[in-house]
């Protein structure tokens, strides 16, 4: 039942992905747009970046390090050939993402197989010469022989020709119900796929875009992080496709496990019902829906994305200061707090006139004993 192959709507919206890979190639030379504006925030960076290093180096009368100088011109190189860079970096995570879709491939061809044996097993059952022979007419002959109903009388010919046509279309309905039900968790599966695929080349292509300009920025004292911070989200974002494949395979081994017992359901029973089985695919292919979401947090666990971002660091460094401002305030009141309690604390305990205190309370406590 459910595990026939994808094909209609589901197989074309799974040849989408291809129109997304070839979106994403004449997308990415825009990417040359923003490396003169690149170019002009490392230049004016860079100027900054030197002349306050050098000022350092000449007030405190040392020898000038050049080494740490050629940050900026590195990152302006890069600037200069980042399509160059941008394809170094896909040449590098190319590699996860073809084996994986290699896996899914095999899967794929191994299916295909399977779902050949099964429909050449299933041309041999009884329900199909009924039903399904004739170009989908049905022989009336092999059911009156199956069924052992012949009746070669007037009336029974015409009532074996109600119930055969009764049967059929029984039989129809339950086929049309398991298909149906197939191809829309099918498309369901498959839209989720082209759903996570889609977001991710969007991103992709943002990350790309805006590369130059995060290049010039980063050449600023304080911004240094944006670099790493790009780099992570784009191999983050990279590392979906590569992990949607390695899903979409384990799916594709549960659905030939699938195909299997109901190829050797058609060989032992000679038909295959709606049963545990189907019911078991059609939660697999439901699970698999919702695991498609989950591709960017398993993403996050290769390659996290995260870190301490510069409004993080700013909300740390003011809470810092605010609290240290807040400590002669504190000391001050709780100075005040015990003046301010001193007197009723020792009244209670005594008051002026305890044997315990000194000063004037002690003079006190001599002149009324008379000593």
């Amino acid at each position: 039942m459910a595990q026939d192959a994808p094909g209609g709507l589901a197989g074309s919206i799974q040849g989408l992905q291809g129109v997304l890979e070839q979106l994403y190639n004449n997308m990415i030379p825009q990417c040359s747009q923003l490396i003169g504006v690149g170019r002009a925030v490392a230049g004016f960076g860079a100027t900054w970046y030197i002349a306050y290093r050098v000022w350092g180096h000449i007030a405190r009368a040392e020898p000038i390090d050049f080494y740490p100088l050629l940050r900026p011109f590195a990152f302006g190189l890069a600037i200069l050939n980042f399509p160059f860079v941008i394809a170094v970096i896909n040449g590098i995570m190319q590699p996860a993402a073809s084996q994986t879709s290699a896996w899914v491939n095999t899967s794929n061809a191994a299916i295909a197989a399977l779902l050949k044996e099964k429909e050449e097993a299933y041309k041999t059952t009884t329900a199909y010469q009924m039903y399904l022979s004739n170009n989908g007419e049905g022989d009336k002959d092999a059911w009156e022989k199956y069924s052992g109903d012949a009746d070669n009388s007037w009336i029974g010919g015409l009532t074996n020709s109600i119930r055969f046509a009764l049967d059929k279309a029984a039989f129809n309905l339950k086929n049309t119900i398991k298909v149906w039900l197939s191809e829309v968790l099918q498309l369901l599966y498959e839209a989720a796929a082209l759903c996570i695929n889609t977001i991710r080349t969007f991103y992709l292509i943002i990350l790309a875009i805006i590369g130059p300009l995060v290049f010039g920025l980063s050449v600023f004292d304080g911004f240094g992080h944006t670099l790493r911070h790009w780099l992570a989200k784009y191999i983050n974002v990279f590392l979906w496709l590569p992990v949607c494949n390695i899903f979409g395979a384990i799916v594709n081994t549960i659905q030939e496990q699938m195909i299997q017992l109901d190829i050797n359901q058609i060989k032992s029973a000679g038909d295959t019902a709606f049963g545990a089985t189907d019911t078991g695919y059609l939660i697999f292919l439901i699970i698999a829906i919702a695991g498609y979401f989950t591709v960017p947090s398993v993403a996050g666990y290769i390659v996290s994305a995260g870190g301490h971002s510069l409004l993080s660091r700013t909300n740390l460094i003011v809470s810092h200061v605010t609290s240290q401002l807040n400590l002669p305030g504190q000391h001050s009141s709780s100075q005040v707090q015990q003046v301010m309690q001193g007197p009723v604390a020792r009244a209670a305990s005594g008051g002026s006139f305890g044997a315990g205190t000194s000063g004037g309370s002690d003079f006190q406590y001599r002149r009324v004993k008379g000593s």
